[in-house]
């Protein structure tokens, strides 16, 4: 009998069969954890969340409105979001949504937007850091990093670092960075922070920048023992957001099609960065990287290995610090 595999993939019970295994996947994908059934209440307490015009960023501050906090959009366009606050204002009735400018691929805009919240916020309980892109054209930036390195590591760091002194006195706090499972296909190289021996095939710098946050946040979490303030990183799973946006057509419509019946949307993609902000189960624990379902796993080898950590984490600071505008001092 002859046959060739096209009349496999063609046949009717190939398809038939294929739209139930993905019905049976996409049913599977319910949490463990659902922020709906938290009865949690945020009322009187200031959350700020970056990225949050769109995406996950945007249902993670949707679910802190729906509690009552005072909500802070750190958002980089600012019509979206102003879109975003009145949707969030409109959906919860809580109207202390407040949307402040901040691009975290500028230092100068990140120092800025914490200026401004340290000038006009009494307490910040919740700092989600979810901003991030991938797949960014190869660029160096006014301040001599990497663009894609400066938007989700960098500017986060910093960001972070200007706002310890308020969180410290606003405890208990929780600071929660969004990371990726791909930090697993991460590398550490310190060269890659201004663009240097990066391979920009797919999303290998997105990988690297992943791991960089987990490694951080784990030597963040050491140096605020006892301070009651906690740091978490996190992997929100493959999500059906515009994080893609970047990528050439092809990529995108491949990713969204299988995305379709096999990725979590954005709303299911914040349930693991508002479990760590939020939830009973959450508190206390610090130093910790979280999966997609909530539960507690261990991340990659490079980001349990405590002088690395503390290499990692100095290094940043230099690299932050006012006096270093040119970056090249300090990475050549």
């Amino acid at each position: 009998m002859n046959w060739e595999w096209s009349d496999i993939y063609s046949h009717p019970l190939w398809m038939v069969s294929t739209a139930i295994l993905a019905i049976i996947v996409r049913a599977q994908r319910k949490a463990l954890w659902n922020p709906r059934a938290c009865p949690v209440k945020l009322n009187g307490k200031t959350a700020v969340v970056t990225g949050a015009n769109t995406g996950i960023g945007k249902f993670i501050a949707l679910d802190f409105a729906r509690r009552g906090a005072r909500v802070i959009l750190a958002c980089r366009d600012e019509a979206r979001g102003t879109a975003a606050l009145q949707e969030i204002r409109e959906s919860t009735g809580n109207q202390s949504i407040h949307l402040c400018l901040l691009d975290t691929s500028s230092l100068d805009s990140v120092r800025k937007f914490a200026a401004r919240i340290l000038e006009e916020e009494k307490e910040l309980h919740i700092l989600v850091n979810n901003a991030g892109a991938s797949g960014l054209p190869s660029k160096i930036t006014a301040d001599g990093l990497e663009i894609t390195f400066a938007t989700n590591h960098v500017g986060p760091f910093l960001l972070t670092s200007l706002l310890l002194d308020l969180l410290k006195k606003s405890t208990p706090v929780r600071i929660v960075n969004v990371s990726s499972m791909n930090h697993w296909r991460g590398e550490v190289n310190f060269d890659h922070f201004r663009g240097h021996n990066l391979n920009n095939v797919m999303d290998a710098t997105y990988n690297h920048t992943k791991l960089h946050n987990v490694i951080w946040t784990n030597e963040l979490a050491r140096r605020l023992q006892g301070t009651g303030v906690t740091a978490n990183s996190l992997h929100p799973g493959v999500v059906m957001t515009d994080v893609m946006r970047n990528y050439n057509f092809i990529i995108r419509f491949l990713f969204n099609l299988v995305g379709f019946f096999f990725f979590k949307t954005a709303e299911e993609g914040s349930f693991s960065p508002i479990y760590c902000a939020v939830s009973e189960e959450a508190e206390g624990i610090s130093g910790k990287y979280f999966n997609s379902d909530c539960s507690l796993v261990l991340p990659a080898p490079p980001a349990r290995d405590p002088a690395l950590g503390v290499k990692e984490y100095e290094f940043c600071e230099r690299l932050t610090a006012k006096p270093y505008r040119d970056c090249s001092k300090i990475l050549s």
